[in-house]
């Protein structure tokens, strides 16, 4: 018997349906020889420090370094802390007994580093030691799960990636349990999370927004001409601006005396441009941001869904290219597109043509390759599933597609002492340009020009002078971030210098999206319009780490990069944990060391220790002293409780009159708070009216 297990029910049901597994069971399938089970994402996580017998949110236990991480069950919301998944835990059971059934496992999570390392952790909590192999493919499609069982590479070619993957995880716990702890720790009110790349992410947020909000701009001149040779009007613009406004009066008025404009020189080069290179995983959330304004989350949970489907490549990969063997494959995939509506036109048109070869490159496939359309055409899709779909495939057309040509021409021109200039295109050839027609309109060279000759005199017929002022950088939107973290925020033009350095970005093409999210559900961060801007709680964070190394990005690009040598088997993992080791002892001892607050509301001192603060969280307050057991939940009787009334019935151990408390009966009724000798929340309620004095 044959084990295989997928990383959600929907694929294992796909794989289930190919292999001939079609019998039902609880939790897995079976049928052929074969047992099909499923995970559900991460089943396993690393445990937390109580389990290594650690006291949290003390400054003596920090830093915490386990010698050997343990791995426990998925975790969720208690009463009391946490506690084991119940369906986590039933799910692991069938698997255990999936395995201990069967002869070898088919390891069918996806294809890569978090794919290998969910496998991982359920097969050593498990204490497993079948052997397995590797489904590895780009593509759910019948025919790439077919090829890809008829082509099980053994499962310790990917010890590597394991090791990388698990390497990348215990980095995160190592320096997030540590940097919050000790940063909340020192400030003494709430709890502040902070994260291997998470924070340096929130570091490039913040630098941009205060660099934009404390830009002054400065003013400045310049001139606009109109004239016209024939039927053909247009404008030009001096080459020169003035930073004083009586300066460029003077020069206007000295073009105006001219009354004339003479050619002093015509350029006219013809300009090839290549095809943008396919999509890759982040320039895919970039462009969707920008032109849909989609989220990355967003993007790619849509990418995932078309994957899913069939009709998508595996959406997270970080390269752009295919390999020649793929590259075989697309005149098949673009004849596909003569059947889909909006490209119809355009992919007959590639028939029989000879395809560009610029997107194909052996050498710069990464574990996958470039987002691709499948050989199957989509039927329902949801109106944004569509927008993906059609950026994809319009994108794989264009890759594939000729160059497109243009006549540039470059003309100088003055008037007086003054120079204009202007610069026209003429499309000789659309090329690849021609995949979204929508495209031209937004080419800011498309400015027809009439035929003009050196030494010629033109008309001048107006001189306007323009106020202008310099603009700040704009603030990050999800898609500048992103490219901003590809290039560990280095603010890069150079094509080949980009390319360098996009191996030590922050994050990877599959987590980039959940480090925004996670900076939006921590409240560092909001979205207005399109921009990304820090709240107050980013900002306080922001001014306490800025400086110090967990908000380094240069240091979080190269840990990215180690990872990617101990993926490609160029760096011991051992010497990466030490490494980690060393700074999460850095980091911690720093930010340890910070002696401002982040205080801010309310505050007070706690009355049952002395010695502790009251921390305000969504649901209790409770003092900050771990050993003090005062906790104060904010809900009674169906009321939540403000921080400034916590604050009254902490320091006058009584809070005035509370409107709106709902008893079990359902009824409303008003009562104040007390808290008593043993610091317990109780209700006392007024007096009714007309009750006689003693």
């Amino acid at each position: 018997m044959i084990a295989l297990i997928a990383e959600k029910p929907s694929v294992a049901k796909d794989i289930a349906r190919i292999i001939g597994a079609a019998q039902r069971n609880d939790g897995y399938l079976s049928g052929n020889g074969y047992m099909v089970t499923w995970a559900f994402g991460h089943l396993i996580q690393l445990a937390m420090p109580e389990a290594y017998g650690v006291a949290n949110f003390r400054r003596e236990s920090l830093p915490i370094i386990p010698a050997d991480f343990r791995l426990i069950p998925r975790q969720v919301k208690a009463e009391k802390g946490y506690k084991a998944d119940p369906g986590v835990v039933k799910q692991l059971k069938v698997i255990k007994e999936v395995f201990d059934q069967c002869d070898r496992i088919i390891v069918a999570t996806d294809a890569g580093r978090e794919g290998e390392l969910i496998f991982r952790y359920i097969f050593h909590y498990l204490d497993c030691r079948k052997p397995f192999v590797r489904l590895w493919i780009s593509s759910l499609t019948d025919r790439a799960i077919r090829e890809g069982m008829e082509n099980l590479p053994p499962g310790e070619r990917y010890d590597n990636l394991y090791l990388a993957a698990k390497s990348r995880s215990e980095a995160d716990w190592l320096i997030g349990i540590n940097a919050t702890q000790a940063l909340s720790v020192a400030a003494g009110q709430s709890v502040f999370s902070l994260g291997r790349v998470q924070t340096p992410t929130l570091v490039m947020i913040c630098d941009r927004y205060l660099e934009n909000k404390n830009f002054v701009p400065t003013k400045f001149w310049q001139l606009k001409a109109s004239t016209a040779s024939g039927e053909i009007g247009f404008t030009v613009q001096s080459t020169d601006k003035w930073e004083q406004q009586p300066d460029a009066i003077a020069t206007l008025q000295r073009a105006k005396d001219a009354g004339q404009l003479e050619v002093k020189s015509v350029e006219r080069k013809e300009t090839a441009q290549e095809p943008p290179l396919l999509y890759d995983l982040t320039t895919l959330q970039k462009e969707a941001n920008t032109k849909l304004n989609f989220s990355a989350d967003k993007t790619l949970s849509i990418a995932q869904s078309l994957y899913e489907k069939k009709v998508m490549s595996y959406p997270r990969t970080g390269s752009r290219y295919i390999s020649e063997d793929v590259f075989e494959e697309m005149p098949e995939r673009i004849a596909l597109l003569e059947r889909y509506p909006r490209f119809a036109g355009y992919a007959a048109g590639l028939d029989g043509a000879t395809l560009n070869r610029r997107s194909v490159d052996d050498g710069k496939v990464t574990d996958h390759h470039a987002l691709i359309v499948t050989e199957n055409l989509p039927d329902e899709l949801s109106k944004d599933e569509r927008a993906i779909y059609e950026m994809v495939a319009g994108r794989m057309l264009e890759a594939f597609s000729g160059k497109c040509v243009k006549d540039v021409t470059t003309v100088l021109l003055s008037a007086g002492d003054t120079d204009f200039t202007v610069k026209g295109a003429v499309m000789k050839t659309t090329g690849w340009r021609a995949v979204f027609t929508e495209r031209d309109t937004e080419d800011e060279d498309a400015v027809t020009l009439p035929p003009l000759q050196e030494g010629q005199t033109l008309p001048l017929s107006g001189v306007d002078l323009l106020e202008k002022q310099t603009k700040p950088k704009p603030l990050h939107t999800e898609s500048s971030l992103l490219a901003a973290m590809e290039n560990a925020g280095k603010e890069l033009e150079d094509a080949e210098l980009k390319a360098s350095m996009k191996d030590a970005g922050i994050g990877t093409p599959a987590t980039r999206a959940a480090i925004i999210e996670t900076l939006f559900a921590r409240q560092y961060i909001v979205r207005e319009k399109k921009n990304l801007v820090p709240t107050d709680k980013g900002l306080a964070v922001y001014r306490i780490v800025k400086d110090k190394k967990i908000a380094d990005v240069e240091m979080t690009g190269m840990w990215e990069t180690a990872l990617a040598k101990i993926e490609a088997g160029g760096m011991d993992a051992d010497t990466f944990r030490k490494g980690i080791e060393v700074y999460a002892a850095q980091i911690t001892a720093e930010l340890l060391s910070v002696q401002l607050s982040f205080a801010s509301g309310e505050t007070c001192p706690c009355p049952k220790c002395g010695s502790g603060r009251i921390l305000f969280y969504p649901k209790v307050a409770k003092c900050s002293n771990v050993d003090c057991t005062l906790t104060i939940f904010r809900n009674k009787c169906d009321k939540q409780l403000t921080d400034k009334q916590i604050v009254e019935l902490v320091t006058k151990r009584k809070t005035g009159l509370i409107k709106g408390f709902k008893g079990k009966n359902g009824k409303a009724f008003d009562a104040s708070l007390v808290l008593d000798g043993q610091f317990n929340v109780a209700f006392s309620f007024p007096e009714k009216k007309g009750k006689a004095k003693k």
